[in-house]
């Protein structure tokens, strides 16, 4: 089907500072590159910046608002997600509506999946459709830090992210045509 570029707005919630959090994103950002059917936006909210006001959070609005589509890259701390991902998610709201979300969660043995389950509440409340399909990585600071990732123990989880961005793909695509048609009664 042809289509003009979808943009997709990759929103990276893991703290900088760590090592496995950028590990984690380089990697899916290598991945999400490498469709040439998306324009790929990245947007950094690991750790507050400043005062958490101002120019950072029209610009990130403006990014959300411009997107077809989202994917979340989360860790997962006390069996939640980061604070700094919430304030950034609830410094837009309109620009959400109607759009899809994917995401991609890390931690230990649960790879990150508690803090999507709670994730889906709340983009349920800002009138976001989430993607079935999320791709987890459990025990993530051993696979990509300790031990260099090798391409068989990542095959999985690179496959997981092809089926993931397909139905994200699909939504995004279905999603658009219906806002192009009529306004989303939000």
């Amino acid at each position: 089907m042809h289509h003009e570029n979808l943009r997709v707005a990759v929103v990276l919630g893991g703290n900088r500072r760590g090592r496995t959090g950028p590990a984690v994103s380089a990697w899916f950002l290598d991945l999400i590159a490498a469709r040439p059917d998306l324009v790929v936006d990245t947007l950094n909210v690991g750790e507050p910046e400043g005062d958490g006001h101002g120019t950072r959070v029209e610009a990130f609005a403006e990014t959300i608002a411009a997107a077809d589509a989202f994917v979340v890259v989360t860790p997962e701390y006390n069996h939640g997600y980061p604070g700094p991902l919430k304030s950034a998610i609830d410094s837009a709201r309109k620009e959400w509506f109607a759009k899809p979300v994917a995401f991609v969660s890390y931690g230990g043995m649960s790879g990150g999946l508690r803090a999507v389950e709670q994730l889906r509440s709340v983009f349920n409340e800002l009138h976001v459709t989430s993607v079935r399909t999320s791709v987890s990585l459990h025990n993530a600071q051993e696979m990509f830090v300790a031990d260099p990732p090798t391409g068989q123990e990542l095959r999985g989880a690179e496959i997981a992210v092809a089926q993931m961005l397909d139905q994200l793909v699909w939504w995004a695509l279905s999603l658009r045509e219906a806002r192009r048609r009529r306004p989303y009664p939000g």
